[in-house]
């Protein structure tokens, strides 16, 4: 798995090949299918990989969220996502792009982006009067703005600097208070996976 993310990330992550990958970790390619039976089976095994990487820094950023200010815990979970998908241009296109032809995750390799989703999905609802469209509205915003990164400003700040603005404009819309609510006798919890 090294090797392929070692290619990926300097050759691109469209120009992986089994010889690239087999050389890196001193074999034939032939050999590679006693463990892989093709590249779109190392492409499965990289996004599982990357997206269960993700899901293990949640309970980090579960223990830092705020339960008395929505606002700032949209932030942190927006800014959290932002960081890992910016922080590797391969890793984010396997995982929130498709320009992998023919490649579609299997339903194993699929299952950790799916909790990775409705976690945030249920933190996000769990801040206000937010629906599944506000939802779908603030991962698209963040997702956007990662594009934008990537395509853009790939070694610069200018788009992480207009996350938390980008994030205050949603909130506005969705109507989450501007100040932190005040405390009441049974605080938010960050729901359980």
């Amino acid at each position: 798995m090294d090797a392929s993310w070692e290619v990926a990330r300097e050759l691109g992550l469209n120009q992986l090949t089994l010889r690239d990958v087999a050389a890196r970790v001193g074999m034939q390619a032939p050999s590679l299918y006693t463990h892989f039976d093709s590249k779109l089976a190392i492409y499965d095994a990289m996004f599982a990989q990357a997206w269960a990487d993700y899901e293990e820094t949640l309970p980090g950023l579960d223990a830092t969220l705020p339960a008395d200010n929505p606002r700032e815990a949209a932030y942190l979970i927006g800014r959290h996502f932002y960081d890992y998908a910016a922080g590797d241009l391969p890793r984010h296109q396997l995982m929130n792009q498709r320009i992998i032809p023919g490649f579609e995750p299997t339903a194993d390799s699929y299952a950790p982006s799916l909790r990775v989703f409705e976690h945030a999905r249920v933190q996000i609802c769990a801040l206000g009067d937010v629906d599944d469209d506000h939802f779908d509205l603030f991962v698209v915003l963040i997702a956007g703005l990662i594009n934008q990164h990537h395509a853009n400003d790939p070694d610069g700040t200018r788009y992480a600097q207009l996350l938390r603005r980008a994030l205050a404009m949603w909130s506005d819309s969705v109507g989450l208070p501007s100040t932190p609510a005040p405390r009441s006798s049974s605080s938010r919890k960050a729901p359980s996976r």
